[in-house]
């Protein structure tokens, strides 16, 4: 490696790091100053460089997007779609036109919210990354979409992602323990939730067996039309940093968030709150690993919550 290639890294580094922490402090002319300046030294040669993994791509040149035919792609995971789909009306409402490339698996809940709204203006077709959809006037990557439209996560109405409730027993928990592969620190071990479900009825948002003594040991189906209309009739979601904590806060539905002791960018450090999902409570790690600490704070605050309940 040499000294300039050394020197950008460096400088990369550190740009990220004062955009996370501005991320997390709500300074967001600071976040977008950060952005311009990493916008400003882009090439161009290297847009949506489809020798790099999808989420290392940058679509957007900086090209203006009013009354233009604009194309949205979603080239990271559902939890960040979900998140940043709250900002696709206001796209819409300045574009020509707005046609949004989703995962196949989101595809029918978000064509069933849009739809349900009034925004059929928006678009929505499958992802299939052997035939992506060609170029449009203006292209953007989802999670863009704050920094290009200056829009702050108030600037969305909550919630926006509703859908029909399932039939459900009354004040069911939904637990959801496992974070995938993209980061095994978020995963919690099943058998640390079992004492939660002597507090309360609870229903695994997992599409995999259980041994936990939920109402569906088989597994949540792996839908997420489903999976939404289950979250819909739950009193509470407890869910580690996941699609399942988007999905839910979407919903506004109230929702106890289990966070690393490092947790990603989106979420504050040191508070219970944040304003991506007003319906959120935030617990975090305070030691590295220690999941049973945050477990062990959520069963006293669930206990409290199923006294308060029988003594109604």
């Amino acid at each position: 490696m040499n000294d300039g290639t050394a020197k950008q890294q460096a400088s990369s580094k550190d740009r990220t790091s004062r955009w996370i922490d501005a991320m997390r402090a709500q300074d967001y002319d600071t976040v977008w100053a950060i952005s311009q300046e990493a916008l400003s030294e882009r090439k161009p040669e290297q847009r949506d460089d489809p020798t790099l993994p999808y989420h290392y791509r940058w679509v957007w040149d900086g090209r203006d997007y009013h009354r233009k035919h604009c194309l949205v792609r979603c080239y990271h995971g559902l939890g960040d779609t979900i998140q940043f789909a709250r900002f696709l009306p206001l796209l819409g409402a300045r574009a020509a036109s707005l046609k949004v490339e989703v995962q196949p698996r989101l595809l029918p809940l978000l064509n069933a919210v849009f739809q349900k709204v009034g925004h059929q203006g928006i678009e929505l077709v499958p992802f299939d990354p052997v035939r992506p959809a060609p170029p449009s006037e203006c292209d953007m990557e989802i999670t863009e979409l704050d920094f290009a439209l200056r829009a702050r996560p108030a600037d969305a109405p909550m919630p926006y992602i509703s859908v029909s409730r399932a039939l459900l027993p009354r004040s069911v928990v939904g637990l959801c323990y496992e974070a995938g592969d993209w980061d095994p620190a978020r995963c919690i071990p099943a058998d640390l939730l079992q004492p939660l479900c002597s507090l309360a009825p609870c229903l695994t948002l997992v599409p995999e067996p259980t041994s936990l003594d939920v109402l569906n040991p088989g597994g949540c189906p792996f839908d997420m039309e489903i999976t939404a209309a289950l979250v819909a009739a739950m009193d509470l979601v407890i869910t580690t940093d996941t699609m399942i904590a988007h999905l839910a806060g979407a919903m506004g539905k109230p929702t106890w968030l289990l966070l690393k002791a490092e947790p990603d960018w989106r979420w504050p450090v040191g508070s219970r709150h944040t304003p991506w999902y007003p319906s959120i409570r935030i617990y975090s790690q305070t030691v590295s690993g220690d999941w049973r600490g945050v477990l062990a704070e959520v069963w006293h605050d669930l206990a409290a919550v199923a006294l308060s309940a029988k003594e109604l």
